[in-house]
């Protein structure tokens, strides 16, 4: 019966009895529990919240938030409420950075009433906030491939779960796919580069030692996935795995004079994110190639000038790597990134490079970060595009597709790695925050043509 015919023949009808409806206690429930926004952006995620009331017509009740911990953050008038019927969709505004609780109440028939609670927690605003979109559900976004329509793939470098994400809106992934088993993995892989050549995706752990400077083999590993559909329909089916490119490495530097110094970089107690240490960030294929593969380094900087250039690595035979072949290098390559290292290398169709340049050290956030293209060829340098933003949370770590970069207008999208980040004020590092939801890196567009 719909609510406005039980109201009316609850109070008589037209000339009719008059008898009482029983309305039951409305419920709620909410599509998550914890939400996470930011200060000025727009396209935060939402919450699905589901009504019911047994008597009632779903569309006769109302849904607003009732109470909020700290109305700093967000009070009960940013809460904004749309839809009708059963289900509905609720936004948040933060004001500014913090967390709340938000009441969320559902208002039914007979005057019963039922509520549930919205773990809210809100990040700063960020420079560039209206072109920012949030990936939630991990913060330590490393690598990023583009797989269509606007959707990317992207690797986090705290585990071996690859993420689907439509990277025009914020929010949590479409997919996921835990790669654990297969890999034989009892630690993270520590994925921090990645590159698709047709529908082979690679991804590449760092290769070096562990923050405290231990040797981890899940980190020495580079494995192949397979890319079957297309956007929202991508799927990745595991491929293979090679375990020994850090060892191939650290040979051939041995027999070519130790000159990089790649086995002192890998020696027991040497962390990775020193001038000297051994950290692997970047990979992409060498202009015209799918056999020559470009390794790039976070560290070491090649000492060839004062403060050192960024080092690439070509590995001749990567294709055939992953079927256990041991690898084979090339000529090393040198650029001069204002010492500054290879914090990601991407390319496009036309053989243009953007590469993403950082600091080798472990704490960078705000170090300096700068986008510089190349055209790939060893002995041409590298011209610095622009100085990437540092004022806000996090490490820009991930390029995802490279436009043309002789149309005016281009732009490319990159990821940060947030996994530092304090970002809700409270001291706790994103990596560390209990609530996945929570935990997030922020994806944002550059022009660069």
């Amino acid at each position: 019966m719909a609510a406005s015919a039980a109201l009316l023949l609850a109070a008589g009808g037209i000339g009719g009895p008059a008898y009482a409806v029983t309305y039951g206690t409305p419920s709620i429930a909410l599509s998550a529990s914890y939400l996470s926004g930011a200060v000025g952006a727009t396209g935060d995620p939402t919450v699905t919240v589901t009504v019911a009331q047994s008597g009632a017509d779903a569309s006769a009740l109302t849904v607003a938030a009732s109470a909020s911990t700290r109305t700093s953050v967000a009070g009960t008038g940013d809460v904004a409420v749309t839809g009708t019927g059963g289900t509905r969709t609720l936004a948040v505004t933060a004001h500014a950075q913090g967390y709340t609780d938000l009441t969320v109440k559902v208002t039914g028939l007979g005057g019963k009433a039922a509520t549930k609670t919205l773990h809210y927690a809100a990040s700063p605003a960020v420079q560039d906030s209206a072109d920012a979109r949030y990936l939630t559900g991990a913060s330590d976004a490393s690598a990023a491939v583009d797989v269509g329509g606007g959707y990317v793939v992207v690797a986090n470098d705290e585990d071996n779960t690859i993420r689907l994400y439509n990277g025009a809106v914020s929010g949590a992934p479409v997919k996921t796919w835990d790669f654990d088993s297969k890999l034989n993995a009892t630690k993270e892989v520590d994925i921090e580069s990645a590159t698709r050549v047709g529908n082979t995706v690679y991804w590449l752990g760092s290769l070096g030692n562990n923050k405290d400077g231990e040797y981890k083999s899940d980190r020495n590993t580079v494995f192949t996935t397979t890319v079957s559909g297309s956007g929202a329909s991508t799927t990745l089916t595991y491929g293979s795995a090679y375990h020994k490119l850090r060892d191939d490495l650290v040979a051939w530097d041995k027999a070519n004079g130790n000159h990089y110094g790649f086995a002192a970089g890998t020696a027991s107690g040497q962390i990775p994110k020193e001038i000297n240490g051994f950290n692997v960030e970047g990979l992409e294929f060498a202009p015209g190639s799918t056999t020559t593969a470009y390794i790039g380094f976070r560290a070491p900087l090649a000492p060839a000038v004062p403060g050192g250039k960024a080092l690439i690595v070509p590995v001749t035979n990567f294709d055939k790597v992953l079927t256990g072949t041991k690898a084979v290098f090339g000529t090393p390559i040198e650029l001069d990134l204002g010492g500054l290292s290879i914090r990601d290398l991407r390319k496009n169709a036309q053989d243009q490079y953007l590469i993403v340049a950082g600091s080798w050290a472990a704490d960078d956030n705000s170090d300096p970060e700068a986008l510089y293209r190349w055209d790939g060829v060893a002995g041409h340098a590298p011209v610095k595009v622009l100085d990437l933003p540092t004022t806000d949370a996090g490490a820009w770590e991930a390029a995802v597709t490279v436009p043309d970069l002789t149309v005016p207008g281009g732009r490319v999208q990159l990821i940060t790695d947030d996994g530092d980040a304090d970002l809700y004020g409270d001291g706790t590092q994103a990596k560390d925050l209990t609530h996945p939801e929570w935990q997030k890196s922020r994806s944002t567009w550059f022009t660069v043509s």
